[in-house]
C-alpha cells in the first residue's frame, strides 16, 4: 500500500558507511556482456575474475558483472539503472541509435522516449536482462532533491497526491513547496 513515511527517531546510523560503493548486475556471457558495455556505453571495464567484471563511468560507484549463464534472468524495470546524458536531444540520439543497433548489440527491449518523474528519458532491457533508463537529467542527476524542502513528502500527510505523483516532477514540487508550513 503506497503511503507517505515517517523519520526514523535514530539520531545516528548502526553501521557508518562512507558511501555507496557497487551494485551487481547479471550476465549471461561474459565477453558479449564486456562489448556490450564498452561499445554502447563506454564504460570503463576491469576484469575481477574469470566470471566478472567492474564497471565505472563518471564517478566512483562501480557494478559488478556476474556471469550467470542464466538467459531467462530479467530484472524488474522499477530496479533499473539510471544513466545521464547532457540533454533531452542526446536522450533522442540514444534512441535513435540503440534502437538501430538492437540486433547487434541483442538488446531485448527499447521503450519509447518520454516524460516522467521530472525528467525526459526511455528505458531498454539490455542482453543479460538488466533494465536501463537513458536519462536528461540535471547536472548531478537527483542530488538536488536534497537541498530542496519542495521536494521532500516525508510526514506531509496533510498533502492529496496520487500514488505517481512524484516531486521530481517540478510541477508537484511547486504544488508541494506552496503548502509548506
Amino acid at each position: 500500500m503506497a503511503r507517505i513515511t515517517e523519520r526514523s527517531i535514530r539520531t545516528s546510523p548502526l553501521v557508518d558507511i562512507r558511501f555507496i560503493s557497487h551494485g551487481t548486475l547479471d550476465a549471461v556471457n561474459l565477453q558479449e556482456s564486456r562489448r556490450f558495455y564498452e561499445e554502447v556505453f563506454g564504460f570503463e571495464v576491469v576484469q575481477l575474475s574469470k566470471i566478472s567484471l567492474l564497471l565505472r563511468k563518471g564517478g566512483e560507484h562501480t557494478y559488478v558483472v556476474v556471469e550467470t549463464g542464466k538467459e531467462d534472468h530479467k530484472m524488474s524495470l522499477m530496479n533499473h539503472n539510471g544513466i545521464d546524458v547532457g540533454s533531452p536531444e542526446e536522450v533522442d540520439r540514444a534512441h535513435a541509435t540503440l534502437t538501430a543497433v538492437k540486433k547487434k548489440y541483442r538488446i531485448r527491449q527499447i521503450h519509447p522516449v518520454r516524460r516522467q518523474h521530472g525528467v525526459y528519458s526511455f528505458y531498454l532491457l539490455d542482453l543479460d536482462g538488466n533494465w536501463w533508463e537513458i536519462v536528461a537529467n540535471r547536472v548531478g542527476g537527483y542530488s538536488y532533491t536534497y537541498d530542496d524542502p519542495g521536494r521532500d513528502i516525508t510526514g506531509r500527510h496533510d498533502l492529496v497526491l496520487g500514488n505517481t505523483d512524484n516531486v521530481l516532477d517540478d510541477e508537484i514540487a511547486a504544488k508541494v513547496r506552496h503548502t509548506l508550513p
